[in-house]
């Protein structure tokens, strides 16, 4: 008991050793409020999130809210239990509460970001095809915004003992340098709105903006940036108000209209065009394809050449079937036969203003929107169209230039 009792006695000489002690058992306290609640929303709620039915929960507790409150619980027990330690300044004690009132606010915002965070991660999970094509991350990453400039309000009129809303009526002053400084953010929602309205571009698609280098599928649109991930792999990020102001190509028109066209010519040696004799005539019945074609060709023409001889009229004046024409037909055959082309859009075979190049025969069609089937049906066409012209006696005009 005399230990005790001197011990006792020593303490009252020295205050600040009982000081000390209290601001160690004040830590202490801190700690064990800061275990206590990381377990209790962790460890108690949050290992009964997986065993409900429902998803939502465990979404919540992998965005991190529950690990950010816990930290509200330490801020409180500083917050109450300074004021409880002997021998400290009021300005210290009044510092430090503010400083806990500003941790706890902090806390609060990072863990309603939380919330917005796993908001839009349940959107994109049970509604994967209206997130595809209503984004909803530009407008959480307003709210985060305004969540911290509102907590960094607070947090401001806190640590100079001001009243909150008289710094806001201060912000109308401020209203051209807010502007100016958040210049991008609000073009960038406005930009947001237009194309999530107007449904300008959704995450999937394939757009082209050759003045940015962007050439490939749209990864990820949020408030500030779009990513395009290039056909190389390479990442292009484009701030998303230039998708306004500036124009861009978007291909999905593709995929919903479920066509991909083809748009190629053939280039005839113009000097290998000529008319047909009798006997190209009866080759060229060989072909299934215009078999039909060339019958009716006959039929016509041998119809309209014997009212020309009947009327006296010099031979020079009947019509004939060049060789250029009747390959004209047989591709147009070809390609309504052929099982990829799709025959119920456009679908024609025309001739282009002849150049140095040759006479241009022009193939118009759609096949698979898919991009490899696509590129195989139209590397098939060309094939057997450069390997069969020479069936009609005409030459694929090239440079330098050379026959067969």
């Amino acid at each position: 008991m005399e230990f005790v009792a001197n011990a006792l006695t020593q303490l009252q000489e020295r205050p600040w050793t009982i000081t000390a002690l209290e601001l160690v058992l004040l830590l202490v306290l801190v700690w064990v409020a800061y275990v206590s609640a990381n377990w209790l929303l962790s460890r108690g709620i949050g290992s009964t999130a997986p065993a409900t039915a429902t998803r939502w929960d465990n979404t919540l507790l992998n965005s991190g809210v529950l690990s950010r409150l816990s930290h509200i619980a330490p801020a409180l027990v500083v917050y109450y239990g300074v004021i409880l330690i002997n021998g400290l300044p009021e300005k210290a004690v009044t510092a430090i509460r503010v400083l806990a009132s500003a941790y706890t606010a902090l806390a609060i915002a990072l863990s309603l970001s939380g919330v917005l965070a796993a908001m839009g991660n349940i959107y994109e999970a049970r509604y994967p095809e209206r997130a595809r094509m209503r984004p909803i991350k530009s407008y959480l990453q307003v709210g985060k915004l305004v969540i911290y400039l509102v907590t960094a309000t607070l947090i401001v009129a806190m640590l100079f003992n001001r009243d909150p809303l008289l710094l806001l009526s201060g912000l109308g002053a401020m209203t051209a340098v807010l502007m100016l400084v958040f210049k991008d953010t609000l073009l960038s929602l406005v930009a947001s709105v237009q194309l999530a309205t107007l449904d300008m571009l959704r995450v999937g698609d394939w757009i082209e903006m050759p003045q940015l280098d962007a050439d490939g599928h749209a990864i990820d649109i949020s408030l500030h940036t779009v990513k395009v991930r290039n056909f190389d792999n390479s990442i292009t990020t484009i701030p998303t108000w230039r998708l306004i102001s500036e124009s861009f190509k978007n291909w999905r028109g593709i995929e919903d209209s479920g066509g991909r066209r083809i748009k190629r010519a053939l280039f005839l040696d113009q000097n290998s065009i000529r008319f047909l004799d009798a006997d190209d005539w009866n080759s060229l019945r060989r072909f299934a394809l215009i078999d039909d074609y060339l019958e009716r060709k006959r039929t016509e023409l041998d119809a309209h050449n014997a009212e020309l001889i009947a009327a006296g009229r010099d031979a020079l004046n009947i019509r004939r079937i060049t060789n250029a024409g009747t390959f004209r037909a047989y591709v147009l055959a070809y390609l309504k036969a052929h099982p990829s082309v799709l025959q119920h859009m456009d679908l024609l075979v025309r001739q282009l203003p002849p150049g140095p190049t040759g006479l241009p025969l022009e193939i118009y069609c759609f096949t698979s929107p898919a991009w490899e089937e696509h590129e195989r049906v139209q590397a098939d066409i060309f094939d057997h169209l450069y390997a069969i012209v020479y069936e009609f006696d005409l030459r694929v005009f090239q440079q330098p230039s050379g026959s067969r």
